[in-house]
Formats: C-alpha cells, structure tokens, sequence
C-alpha cells in the first residue's frame, strides 16, 4: 500500500479513518449542554470577558427573546455615526484618529494627534532589506499568508521582541499599525509581477498623507488618486478598526496573548482567524455573487428580474449552491448595520465620481429585494440587513482595488482593534484562557499489535 502508484487509495483510506474517528453527532452536543460556536440557543454569545474597547449592539433581550433593533456601534463609548460625522464635517483623516482612541481610550487633541500621526510614519519604512529577503524573494499567491509570514519574521528584527510591559507592547502595536499597509502593498506587487507576470512597482510610502492615500500610493503604477478615493478608503478603514472582542479574530488574539506571548504570535494568530472565508472573506464573495447575477440576469437593472434571480439564489438553485445573499445579515446586527448605513452614503458620492450610479442601483436593489424576499419566504417578522460587507466590496471594485486586497485591507483597518484587545488582555485579565473540552469517548483497551 505504500508504493507511489497506491498512495491515492491509501490517502483515501487514512482520510476516512480521520474522519470517523473524529465526529460528533449534533444531538451529543446537545445532550451536555455544549454552546457550539460559543453561542447560546437564542443565538447570543457566550459571554467570556469585558471590554472598555468597542460594543456592539444589534437587538433587544427580552425574556431571552432576540426583538430585533436599529444597530449601533461605539468606540470606546463614542458612537460610531458621531465619530464619522466629526472628521467628515472637518474634512480631516478618520482612520488615525479612530487608532488614537481605540489604543488610549480617548480622542486625540490636535496636537496629540499630530504627534501620533508623526510617529506612524516614522514607522512605516521595513527594516532594510526585508523588502528584498522577505517579499520580493518568497511572494505568495496568497496576501494573507504573505501578511502573516512578514509580521512573524518581523519577531527577528526586534531587538525586544519578548517583552509585554505595556510600553513595549505598545511600540510593537504602533509600528504594526504603520507597516501592515506597506506590507500588504509590496506583497500584491511581488504577487502581481513574480506569479501574475506584471510589471513590479515598489513606492516608499509618504509622509503627511496617512493610512488610506499610502495605500492608493503603493498598490497604484501611477500614485494617483483622487480626494473622494482617499475619503472613501479612509472611511472604510475606520469602520473596520474594531468590532467588539466577540469577533473571531479579536477573541483569538485575547486568547493567545493570555498566554504571555510575544506581539507578532498573537497578530499572526489574528491574520490567520481573519484570513478565514467565513470572517474576513466575506466582500470577495459579495462582488463574485454580484458578477454571478450580471452574468445570468439579462437587464439587471429590472427589479422583477433581480428579484427572481435572488429567489433562486435563496432557493440554493443559483450562484454556488449555499442559499445566502452575501452582503445580507449580520450575527448581531438585525434591523441595520451602522457600518453599512455610513458607507453606502460615501459610496454614492464615488459612484457619482465614478460614473458608476447603474452599480450602485444594483447594489441598494440587492439591499432592498433581499429585505422583501425574506419577509415573503420566511415570515413578516423576520428581519434581515445589509452588512459592512455588501458596499465594502462594491467600493473596493469602485477604487479599482484588487481583489487580493481585499482582507489583507480588513487587516490593515482591524490590527488597531487587535492591538488594543491585545493591551485590555494583558493589563486586565492575566488569566490564562483554558475553556473545558468534555472527553465523551469510553475507555478503550490496549491491544498489541499482533493482536490487532
């Protein structure tokens, strides 16, 4: 069984065994109360920690009962829509100051925020040589992965890598906060040219411009963009800083950093939790499904026409298979996302720069017939609504971001969250996370191989 031309029905064999021997019937976990996923039978999260970071609020409990509610978000206990509304008014950057208050727990002043702004960029150069021995010379068809790869490799260059002393930690969390754009940059162009067969562009990042315009800088041939670009990229980036420390990754990256390790481990373990399709994906699959609909609705501009196709996509008969609206419903949010609602404003205002109104139609058309389906299939009291997700693709597409950037962009914005869980952790709750695993399998006798 052993020789190569067997070893395709011998992987077969160790596969089943390896899925035998590990599944579990539902209803086992059913019978000793198991919160699957860490969520209580009404849907809830198991609550595991506090947070001062970030709350998100999505719907009333009453007797247990979910009662559907206009979503909020808050940082720090800032309403997200009054934050928005401040640096939009002012016509200034969001992102970094959004980064002040998440990390320090309260709004910059100007000149604290000048400083802060200063010491990013500072930080947003690599080592020297890095961007030769670590990105040009190993790219990955993956941005992520190359993401993860870089900020453990970064360990090496830290002459205090070990260190969790709040100060320390600190340094570490701001100058990640700075390179993750200039890394994720420089991987799409080693990707771009090393497997892609296109040509490489490697721009130093600026100073003065912040997060969202480095971006556009380094990831485009020419570095231009346009102000409403830059607006809508750094509303985008605001939006996802922080999403509570019940997220996937936030909750991952308390968990590791329970255990006393060092700042790159615990961001590692974050990219890999966002990394995942049913996380950080999500927009890639909005414009796939959006590209699925152009291609099988004749005039997707007519509403009964979408509407049918939307039908069949619920109906599993469209797209590929799964039955979801992607962009639509939200593990919290029931009657609105904030995040959905401030960035489908911002990208109106492109989609007018953009010549791109049919588009946006389209998308608002999606929002709007999938709230209908829903109330049709599933009853009048079922509420569903647009996630971050469903304009976030539409705008990446709109700013002509590639689809490899997607996440690695989610990354760029929630690694201020992650870094600030990260200091709650270590500061707060200095407890090692060990949740409880029950063993259910009996006691199984030793047999010798002979015997066997």
């Amino acid at each position: 069984m052993c020789l190569a031309t067997d070893f395709t029905e011998y992987f077969d064999h160790l596969t089943q065994m390896a899925y035998d021997n590990n599944v579990t019937a539902g209803e086992v976990y059913e019978k000793y109360d198991v919160k699957r996923g860490l969520r209580n039978t009404n849907g809830t999260g198991v609550l595991v920690g506090l947070t001062r970071i970030a709350d998100v609020y999505g719907y009333k409990l009453e007797n247990g009962v979910k009662i559907p509610d206009e979503g909020r978000l808050s940082y720090r206990g800032i309403d997200i829509r009054d934050l928005v509304e401040g640096f939009q008014q002012e016509k200034r950057r969001g992102f970094e100051e959004s980064v002040f208050l998440l990390l320090f727990g309260k709004l910059p002043t100007q000149s604290e925020l000048a400083d802060f702004n200063a010491l990013l960029d500072d930080y947003r150069a690599l080592p020297p040589g890095y961007t030769e021995s670590m990105i040009l010379k190993i790219p990955s068809k993956d941005i992520m992965n190359k993401l993860m790869r870089s900020v453990l490799v970064l360990y090496s260059h830290d002459d205090d890598p070990d260190n969790t002393s709040i100060e320390n930690v600190l340094r570490q969390s701001i100058q990640m906060i700075a390179r993750f754009p200039t890394i994720i940059s420089y991987g799409y162009q080693a990707k771009a040219h090393y497997i892609d067969g296109k040509s490489l562009f490697i721009h130093a990042p600026r100073r003065g411009v912040g997060t969202a315009e480095n971006v556009l800088h380094m990831i485009r041939s020419d570095n231009r963009y346009s102000r409403t670009e830059a607006e809508t990229l750094d509303l985008l980036l605001a939006l996802h800083a922080d999403h509570g420390g019940g997220n996937n990754s936030a909750f991952a990256t308390h968990v590791v950093s329970s255990s006393g390790t060092d700042t790159y481990s615990a961001l590692a373990a974050a990219i890999g939790s966002l990394k995942g399709p049913k996380h950080g994906g999500a927009n890639k699959m909005v414009i796939e499904m959006v590209a699925d609909i152009k291609a099988n609705v004749e005039d997707w501009s007519d509403v009964e026409q979408l509407k049918t196709y939307l039908k069949k996509i619920l109906k599993k008969q469209a797209f590929d298979g799964q039955g979801l609206i992607y962009g639509m419903g939200h593990a919290v949010y029931t009657l609105s996302d904030p995040r959905a609602v401030l960035l489908k404003k911002k990208a109106f205002e492109l989609a007018l720069e953009k010549n791109a109104m049919k588009e946006f139609e389209l998308f608002s058309n999606i929002e709007a017939l999938t709230k209908e389906l829903f109330k049709e299939m599933k009853g009048s009291d079922v509420a569903i609504a647009a996630n971050v997700d469903l304009y976030s693709g539409f705008v990446y597409e709109m700013l002509n971001i590639p689809a490899d950037l997607y996440t690695p962009l989610f990354a760029v914005a929630r690694v201020a969250g992650w870094c600030a869980h990260r200091i709650e952790q270590i500061v707060s709750d200095t407890k090692i996370m060990r949740p409880a695993y029950k063993n259910i399998l009996e006691p199984q006798p030793y047999i010798r191989i002979k015997n066997r």
